[in-house]
């Protein structure tokens, strides 16, 4: 679907129904590439005690998705919903994607509207591509003004996407220059049981120490010790060969 070549003169479609959605949904559901799918279930680890256990593939590249989300602006929120009520990874991204955008480009009223819809479908966020590709633009984005105790309750979550939902969600205040809620969540998390909570702790450390290598360097003096060794690992990625082998040694 072609975007007009002068979008502000386009009138936004609110679709009361969902019925652009399924039609979009079952176009996406009946294409695909089998074969991209199927490497990508076995990436995602979607084998049975696999972190994405039951998670399906279609074969979808992202940049398509990504086009997609652009040529579907004016999808409602409930349209959005629909699509991330697909047993498909990619038709639930595609619903993330443009509810980020909808969030971005959105008055303050559909902003709370998307962060409350969000929140409310984490169910359907069950993944890790899922979480990396939304928590920032919208509970990051929707929190950075207001009370984070959502951030303390997800963190708290036993539900693993809960959880990486809090950490990542820092990375909007990272980009802001502020670092106290994302170092204060990574020493809650450092005793959390999953990788893939180490794994982001490590990336959300790491962006801080792009923005700010000595805030990273203090924070590493006092806990690095006690750090699982893939979420330090993933901190000192950008220190030079001899600081990282340091680092690693005090573990």
């Amino acid at each position: 679907m072609p975007l007009p070549r002068d979008r502000s003169q386009r009138t936004p479609t609110p679709y009361p129904s969902i019925e652009g959605a399924e039609s979009l949904r079952s176009e996406l559901e009946a294409g695909g590439d089998p074969a991209r799918g199927a490497l990508a279930s076995r990436y995602f680890k979607t084998g049975p005690g696999g972190y994405a256990e039951g998670d399906r593939f279609l074969g979808y590249t992202v940049p398509v998705l990504r086009r997609l989300a652009l040529a579907h602006p004016f999808l409602s929120i409930r349209g959005s919903l629909h699509l991330l009520e697909s047993p498909f990874n990619e038709v639930r991204l595609l619903g993330l994607l443009i509810l980020v955008r909808r969030y971005e480009k959105g008055s303050p009223s559909d902003q709370e509207q998307v962060y409350e819809a969000y929140m409310g479908h984490r169910s359907r966020i069950n993944n890790w591509n899922l979480v990396d590709s939304s928590a920032p633009q919208i509970v990051g984005a929707h929190l950075h003004a207001r009370p984070r105790d959502p951030i303390a309750r997800l963190a708290a979550s036993p539900v693993l996407w809960d959880r990486r939902i809090a950490i990542v969600s820092t990375l909007a205040w990272i980009r802001r220059g502020e670092f106290a809620g994302t170092l204060e969540l990574a020493v809650r998390l450092l005793s959390d049981p999953e990788d893939l909570i180490h794994k982001a702790a490590g990336w959300m450390l790491r962006e801080v120490g792009k923005k700010d290598p000595s805030t990273l360097k203090t924070f590493l003096a006092t806990h690095a010790a006690r750090m699982p060794r893939t979420e330090l690992r993933y901190a000192i990625e950008r220190f030079s060969q001899a600081e990282r082998a340091a680092y690693l040694a005090r573990r």
